[in-house]
């Protein structure tokens, strides 16, 4: 028995290339061949050279908008194919892009050219601030993820074009991490490098500013379980996004002060004080900067 075959067409837009490069990793999963015999393949720039946008039966958005040339590619992708993803947390929500979101189109320009005569002639018209894919077209689906894990992209790819249940949940990366919660008597807030692991409690318990517990899990919690803390790049759980007044930074300093021997507004005022970090991957996304209780703005002057 013959399977039909579906056709999927890409566009790269203002993003690191890393959710084109997941595509490829879906052999790690042993699951590129089923792909390959699954799929066709009909535009993806980052592996051939072509200018056009043929109909396909799924679209996949990868990186934010950031210039006119994106903002024109994305239309084209909408109008050539039947279903659309956001591919990534960049399409998602405006992921590393979006960190233009603080500063105007000329203060960055200004800053890495060193001056206006300095622009290059023939470049792409810079939009005045980055945004993600549906702030410009229809999306069908949001698959966050700095790239997402290869059994997310399957279960994404089969719910969209075969129909088939999804089996992905919204959880956050805590769900997916083995550390243990628990009280302890830490009163000291610790950079990455500072101390050590112990390897087995939660981050937060530690002192680390880990951000699992308000993040989309899409990747099965790799960072955490070798030590490193969440920074957030699969994008916020569906409580911070839904709820107007929960944000990043009163929500997880509410968590670790019940964890830790710490105060809630000390951890409030650090996570403020390094907000271009924490709120690196969504800050241009209006989900997140249009809440009363986001001001990054304001932070980063202080």
């Amino acid at each position: 028995m013959t399977h039909p075959r579906y056709s999927i067409s890409t566009d790269w837009l203002s993003g690191c290339g890393g959710c084109e490069v997941a595509i490829v990793d879906l052999d790690i999963e042993g699951k590129l061949a089923k792909f390959l015999n699954d799929y066709d393949l009909v535009r993806c720039p980052v592996l051939m050279d072509t200018k056009e946008y043929p109909k396909a039966n799924l679209g996949i958005i990868t990186g934010a908008i950031r210039s006119k040339h994106d903002r024109e590619s994305a239309k084209a992708m909408r109008e050539s194919c039947d279903k659309l993803i956001a591919f990534g947390t960049c399409a998602a929500y405006g992921g590393i892009s979006g960190a233009g979101y603080v500063h105007s189109k000329e203060e960055i320009l200004n800053a890495v050219f060193q001056g206006k005569e300095n622009i290059p002639k023939g470049i792409p018209e810079m939009e005045q601030s980055p945004k993600p894919a549906d702030e410009e077209v229809k999306i069908d689906l949001y698959l966050p993820g700095c790239p997402p894990h290869p059994a997310y992209i399957f279960d994404a790819l089969n719910n969209l074009l075969k129909e088939q249940p999804s089996t992905s949940r919204p959880m956050p990366v805590c769900s997916t991490c083995r550390r243990i919660m628990k009280k302890t008597e830490v009163s000291v807030l610790k950079k990455y490098l500072d101390g050590t692991d112990d390897g087995k409690t939660c981050l937060l318990s530690q002192g680390y500013l880990c951000l699992g517990s308000l993040t989309m899990d899409r990747c099965k919690a790799p960072c955490p379980q070798r030590g490193i803390p969440c920074i957030g790049c699969g994008g916020p759980t569906l409580q911070i996004i839904l709820e107007p007044n929960r944000d990043l930074r009163t929500e997880l300093a509410e968590r670790m002060s019940r964890l830790t021997n710490m105060e809630k507004e000390k951890i409030v005022h650090e996570i403020e004080a390094s907000a271009k970090t924490h709120y690196a991957y969504t800050m241009s996304s209006q989900m997140i900067n249009r809440k009363q209780t986001f001001n990054i703005k304001k932070w980063i002057q202080q």
